[in-house]
C-alpha cells in the first residue's frame, strides 16, 4: 500500500487506534493515504483537521463539488492518480450526473477548463478558479496581485479566494504524500470522504 510500513487498524494501539475509530469507513477500512501517516499519529491528525476543516466545512460558502473539481485538476497537473480517482468519484457523487462529471474530466485531462464551459458544463467564474489553481500548481511564484484580481472580477469574494487558495495547497500537501510514500489504491474503497459537513470534527468516512 505503501513504501514506508505502516499500522492496519487491526493492529493499531493507543492514540492510533483511537484516531483509526474516528476516521474509519465501511468494515473498518482505512484509506491508504491515512494510513501512510500511521506511524506518526499526531500527523495523521494534522492531515484530517486540515482536509475536514478545507473540503468540508459549514462555514465555506463556495459548492463542494467546485471544491472537488479544484482538487481532481491540481491532482491531475500534479499526475497523482491515487487523489484523482478518489476525488473524481466524490465529485461524481455530489453532481450526480455522469454525463456532465465525464466532461468535466475530459476537459481538465485535455488541461482545458475552457472547454468544459464551452460545453456548458462550467461557467467563466469557475474557469477562472481553475486557471488560478494551474498557476499557483505550476508556477506559483509567478502569482500576483493581479491575479487575485481576476478572481474578484470573475465574481469571488476574498473569502472565496482563500477557499480557492486553500483547496489548492492541501492537494499539493495530499499529493506530495502519496507520491512521495508510494501510497496505492489497493484495498482502498474509492471516493469515501467525511460525512456530516455541519461537524467539523465528525473524521468518519462514508
Amino acid at each position: 500500500m505503501t513504501w514506508i510500513n505502516t499500522v492496519s487498524y487491526e493492529d493499531a494501539k493507543g492514540r492510533l487506534k483511537a484516531i483509526y475509530e474516528r476516521i474509519k469507513g465501511p468494515d473498518n477500512n482505512i484509506d491508504n493515504i491515512l494510513m501512510s501517516h500511521s506511524l506518526r499519529p499526531h500527523t495523521l491528525e494534522g492531515h484530517m483537521t486540515l482536509y475536514k476543516y478545507v473540503l468540508h466545512h459549514p462555514s465555506n460558502t463556495l459548492p463542494k463539488w467546485l471544491l472537488e473539481v479544484i482538487g481532481t485538476y491540481v491532482s491531475m497537473l500534479n499526475v497523482c492518480d491515487y487523489c484523482i480517482e478518489h476525488h473524481f468519484a466524490g465529485l461524481k457523487r455530489l453532481l450526480a450526473d455522469d454525463v456532465r462529471s465525464a466532461a468535466i474530466r475530459s476537459a481538465l485531462e485535455a488541461a482545458s477548463p475552457a472547454l468544459a464551459a464551452a460545453e456548458m458544463h462550467l461557467d467563466a467564474q469557475h474557469v477562472a478558479a481553475l486557471d488560478y489553481a494551474a498557476k499557483l500548481t505550476k508556477t506559483p511564484t509567478a502569482i500576483t496581485p493581479v491575479d487575485i484580481e481576476t478572481l474578484r472580477t470573475a465574481g469571488f469574494d476574498d473569502g472565496e479566494i482563500l477557499e480557492i487558495n486553500q483547496v489548492t495547497a492541501y492537494f499539493a500537501y495530499a499529493n506530495r504524500t502519496v507520491l512521495g510514500l508510494g501510497v496505492n489504491k489497493e484495498g482502498d474503497i474509492i471516493g469515501l470522504s467525511p460525512g456530516k459537513d455541519d461537524d467539523p470534527d465528525n473524521w468518519g468516512h462514508g
